[in-house]
């Protein structure tokens, strides 16, 4: 199974140059054919249920307040997992979108390691716009972090299968 290993995120990063707060994780495979749009689509399309059951619970919360909900489902080349597609290209994929309290911006990148390894990366990039988006990434932190581990630790005991690029 992967060892999903902690980075460091330097600010302000381009992806999202007013970001406040970031944090970065990755797990080595043994792959080399891996393709960052089919690699995001496995990491959010296939939620352990517990996952599911936080994010209504999160939907339902932030519902109260009128920003938007996230939902962790296939939804086509546009979205992945709920998230809008900004941006991808042959090493990352950029997600995301701006709500009154934060801004983000997931990124989801695969780096050639040579002799058949690459790394997948997922990385948190969070504009904070005023308190309740403070309070917000406080409260949820934890959970991000268990959550963002959880993903890669499923992606790399799985080795990818279903991501071999065309």
């Amino acid at each position: 199974m992967g060892v999903v290993i902690e980075q460091r995120v330097t600010l302000p990063h381009p992806d999202l140059p007013e970001a406040d707060w970031a944090d970065s994780y990755s797990v080595r495979v043994e792959r080399s054919d891996l393709d960052p749009m089919g690699v995001a689509s496995e990491l959010m399309g296939r939620a352990p249920r517990w996952v599911g059951a936080l994010l209504k619970i999160r939907n339902r919360i932030v519902g109260l307040f009128g920003l938007k909900s996230a939902e962790l489902e296939l939804t086509g080349q546009d979205k992945i997992g709920g998230f809008p597609v900004i941006d991808h290209d042959g090493e990352r994929v950029l997600l995301g979108f701006d709500d009154r309290h934060l801004d983000f911006r997931i990124i989801v990148a695969v780096e050639a390691e040579g002799n058949g390894h690459q790394h997948v990366s997922l990385t948190t990039l969070v504009k904070r716009h005023n308190l309740f988006g403070r309070i917000y990434i406080l409260v949820v932190t934890p959970f991000h972090k268990l959550i963002v581990k959880t993903f890669l630790r499923r992606f790399a005991a799985a080795d990818g299968v279903s991501h071999r690029s065309a």
